[in-house]
């Protein structure tokens, strides 16, 4: 077979480099006791007064996963979060602009932690169970990522990461039946995750709250770190 070099090789696949790859991020919240997500208002005329998930092209010489961490941190000011690849969402026609490929994260983020940063237009907190339509195909990649979260927090302890370092059972509870949409009873609740003896009790209380104060306490991620090849998960 004759050999050719890399720029006939280019000229014959010119075509195949038309078309770009963008990353969108799935950044999840928990306030109030419901599952959150974070939107912004479209820029493009196509889907004026269109909410739509946190993305961007990736640059030239930008590896997926640091492509993702810049749009999370420039718009919550975080880094360092939990943050997952969940999907490839390539659909011909899913941007107006042309073809482009998205790789699409989900990343859980304290609330009370997040400095947004609008850039122009409107950014804000939303429901999860209020979001109903979304510009481009972000509405199948919200419900993608979010059945990837209700999977994960049965395997792993990852809603951990949406709570405030202290919290009580209360709390914890809510933050599950919120994710897995489900009611939970309080004792098999309780029971189950003080038997996994991944809990520290703080010997402190819930300060201004209109119910009895609840003990607080904080997830021990040096324990867990130590015991995950055995951790079998939640299972509720």
């Amino acid at each position: 077979m004759q050999s050719k070099n890399v720029n006939a090789h280019l000229t014959e696949i010119r075509d195949y480099f038309k078309m770009a790859v963008s990353v969108d991020c799935v950044i999840f919240g928990f306030d109030n006791d419901e599952l959150k997500v974070l939107l912004i208002k479209s820029d493009l005329k196509e889907y004026k007064d269109m909410w739509s998930l946190l993305g961007d092209i990736v640059r030239p010489g930008e590896e997926l996963d640091a492509a993702a961490d810049r749009v999370l941190k420039s718009r919550t000011g975080l880094d360092q979060v939990f943050m997952e690849q969940v999907q490839t969402f390539g659909g011909v026609h899913r941007h107006p602009a042309g073809r482009v490929i998205t790789v699409a994260y989900y990343s859980l983020v304290n609330i009370q932690h997040a400095a947004l940063k609008k850039h122009g237009n409107e950014l804000h907190w939303h429901p999860v169970k209020a979001v109903h339509e979304m510009a481009f195909d972000h509405k199948e990649i919200l419900d993608c990522c979010y059945e990837r979260l209700k999977h994960k927090v049965i395997e792993q302890p990852v809603g951990f990461n949406l709570l405030p370092r202290k919290f009580s059972l209360r709390e914890l509870q809510n933050l599950y039946e919120a994710i897995l949409d489900v009611k939970l009873d309080r004792r098999n609740f309780r029971k189950k995750f003080l038997s996994m003896d991944l809990l520290v009790d703080l010997n402190e209380e819930e300060d201004d709250v209109p119910h009895r104060p609840a003990r607080l306490y904080k997830f021990n991620f040096e324990k867990y770190d130590q015991r995950k090849k055995r951790y079998l998960g939640i299972g509720f």
